[in-house]
């Protein structure tokens, strides 16, 4: 159902770009709050809303070129629908000044091959720079235009409840379209964004959200049956439930976190899992004395570090704003202390996994790199040869998802095996 295009329907989204365009704090918590302050607005205007707001952040610099000086948020909304969202003048009737009609046609109008490669990408001069270092100018083109659609809405089934042919009969049953991931055997992809959590299948426990490219990360982990594996930084909990999954429910699994408010979240979800193998652990930081006990005993640990994100701008595209090069290099020295520490936990013969949704090399490759360097105790594993036996094809030695090439949000992991 589409919204009801109003002077008032616009005027808050304008209200929420304001808010968004401070870049104080995240989006989706912007967003989110403003809809509880405004619970007046029904499902479709929300969505209006939210597309729309979110089409600004997505295509800032282009947008903003066009706009020829008139950079109000409000011109960036009129912009947005008849740029990015194909309105026509005649739909935007009910908002549109009369002396706004040639100056947004002309806008409209201008081509893309008037602007700097940068701002044609939507991003960051720095960014930009980055990625075309790493790939080319022509590769990153297609990235950014990839990681400037909105981001597919991803299930991963819960084989402990249930299996991915079961999941789509009964979507299909309840009129909820969906398809088997083309890359993680656990995988549903949805077509539109259904609301999910009233549904049974999601109530039950039977599937999560999960990315297909975050499903992958846990998938070579391989944790086996009764193993003691370590989920280092669990977040709110996506992977530690494939783990948790994959273990059969058996074993002891870890979930640490530096977070109190990110290990809640994961309670319900775990609840519903069915999972009872989970200990939820709050550390204070990776050297913590309760990591310290558990020196040399974990078969298995992943380390999901925190990083830039910018592998998710699809879902965040506040990021590429938010970020700039000094946040990577203060990123970098936390990845490397995390990753170092983690390994500690390794038992001889055991495996670390060192993951992030960064697209960075600084924060990938280099950051694995130099661990090997020091800890010639480490070796690489190939990504290609763990995932095949998940039943997953892929080249390569490292992990490197892209949302061009793979159609996931942007993902590294590299497999590292402690010698025995």
């Amino acid at each position: 159902m589409k919204a009801r295009f109003t002077p008032a329907l616009f005027a808050h989204a304008e209200a929420v770009l304001d808010q968004l365009m401070r870049f104080e704090h995240p989006a989706d918590a912007v967003v989110s709050r403003y809809f509880r302050e405004h619970r007046q607005l029904g499902h479709a205007d929300r969505a209006f809303v939210a597309e729309t707001v979110f089409a600004v952040l997505r295509r800032g610099r282009s947008l903003e070129a066009r706009c020829a000086g008139r950079l109000s948020n409000r011109h960036r909304l009129l912009v947005a629908l008849a740029v990015t969202r194909g309105w026509s003048q005649r739909e935007l009737v009910p908002v549109l000044n009369s002396n706004e009609e040639g100056w947004l046609a002309a806008a409209k109008a201008m081509p893309d091959s008037d602007m700097p490669p940068a701002v044609r990408c939507d991003l960051p001069d720095w960014l930009y720079e980055r990625l075309v270092a790493q790939y080319s100018p022509e590769a990153v083109l297609e990235l950014a235009a990839a990681l400037n659609q909105p981001a597919p809405l991803d299930l991963r089934v819960n084989t402990l409840k249930t299996s991915r042919e079961a999941v789509l009969e009964r979507l299909a049953a309840d009129g909820i379209g969906a398809i088997p991931g083309k890359l993680s055997p656990l995988s549903v992809r949805l077509s539109g964004k259904p609301a999910l959590a009233s549904h049974p299948l999601f109530i039950e426990g039977a599937v999560e959200v999960q990315d297909e490219g975050s499903q992958l990360l846990g998938l070579v982990m391989e944790a086996k049956r009764g193993e003691m594996v370590v989920d280092f930084c669990a977040g709110a909990g996506g992977k530690t439930l494939l783990l948790g999954a994959q273990m059969r429910n058996t074993g002891r699994l870890y979930a640490f976190d530096v977070s109190d408010k990110r290990l809640t979240k994961l309670k319900p979800r775990l609840a519903r899992s069915g999972l009872s193998n989970v200990h939820p652990v709050r550390i204070e930081h990776e050297r913590d004395s309760r990591v310290k006990r558990l020196s040399g005993k974990a078969d298995r640990v992943l380390v999901d570090a925190p990083c830039s994100g910018l592998g998710t701008l699809r879902r965040n595209p506040d990021l590429k704003w938010r970020q700039g090069e000094e946040s990577i290099a203060e990123l970098t020295a936390k990845q490397t202390a995390i990753l170092d520490s983690a390994a500690r936990l390794v038992r001889p013969g055991g495996r670390l996994v060192y993951a992030t949704c960064s697209l960075l090399t600084a924060e990938n490759e280099a950051v694995v790199d130099a661990f090997l360097a020091g800890h010639p105790d480490f070796s690489l594993l190939p990504a290609s040869i763990v995932l095949e036996r998940q039943g997953v094809a892929y080249e390569g030695d490292l992990l490197r998802l892209l949302p061009h090439q793979h159609d996931t949000d942007g993902f590294f992991a590299a497999i590292l095996e402690r010698k025995a």
